[in-house]
């Protein structure tokens, strides 16, 4: 609960894929990856702002498309990392996970070099 509203989390897209991803490999990388995932789920049911914001002008061009109008990153082990988008109503609050990505993957996205 947070606000005294419920807060819900949704794994969307490519985060759903990745999330599969890494339930399906067994080497301790991905463990380790998935055993922060959990970790940051539970502290984002007490606080959806956890994260990072990210400023509105550096939101990638492909998540805004999607009508994407705010985004926190949240540091997972092994420099991974995890973007979320807020969305509420008066009764409860959804966090979509849209990208759980590797370092590699996170600067291609913002266009880092």
């Amino acid at each position: 609960m947070y606000l005294g509203k419920e807060v819900r989390i949704l794994l969307k897209d490519q985060a759903k894929e990745g999330y599969l991803e890494l339930k399906k490999r067994t080497d301790k990388e991905s463990q380790s990856i998935l055993n922060s995932i959990e970790r940051i789920k539970v502290v984002l049911k007490d606080n959806p702002q956890y994260g990072d914001p990210i400023a509105k002008n550096l939101i990638p061009k492909t998540l805004r498309g999607r009508g994407i109008q705010n985004l926190y990153r949240v540091e997972l082990s092994n420099y991974w990392r995890m973007l979320y988008t807020i969305e509420g109503s008066n009764i409860e609050i959804f966090l979509f996970v849209l990208n759980i990505v590797d370092h590699k993957d996170y600067n291609k996205l913002f266009g880092y070099k």
